[in-house]
């Protein structure tokens, strides 16, 4: 799937591979709903722990990402939102 917004594609540390993927989520988003199987799929892969968090069970969560989701976090930092590229996602788990 292609879409026009690149992630960021940052690493959470140089050099270091991710040991957890979480996907920040809300019921009834659309973009949550396309990207959620693509992130699920490539965490699989890699062989990273991969968790579903609803952006509006928890305050601070809502606070900071209620206007972007979905949001990909690697290992609690975050690696992209509103869109998932599959091949900077991909890149990132290595």
């Amino acid at each position: 799937m292609q879409h026009t917004r690149p992630d960021r594609g940052r690493r959470t540390r140089r050099g270091v591979r991710p040991t957890l993927v979480t996907f920040v989520t809300r019921a009834g988003c659309h973009l949550c709903s396309e990207a959620e199987p693509v992130v699920q799929r490539l965490a699989g892969a890699a062989g990273v722990r991969y968790e579903v968090r609803d952006v509006d069970a928890d305050p601070a969560d809502r606070a900071r990402w209620s206007d972007h989701v979905p949001v990909v976090l690697l290992d609690g930092e975050e690696h992209s939102y509103w869109y998932v590229d599959e091949a900077a996602l991909r890149s990132a788990l290595r």
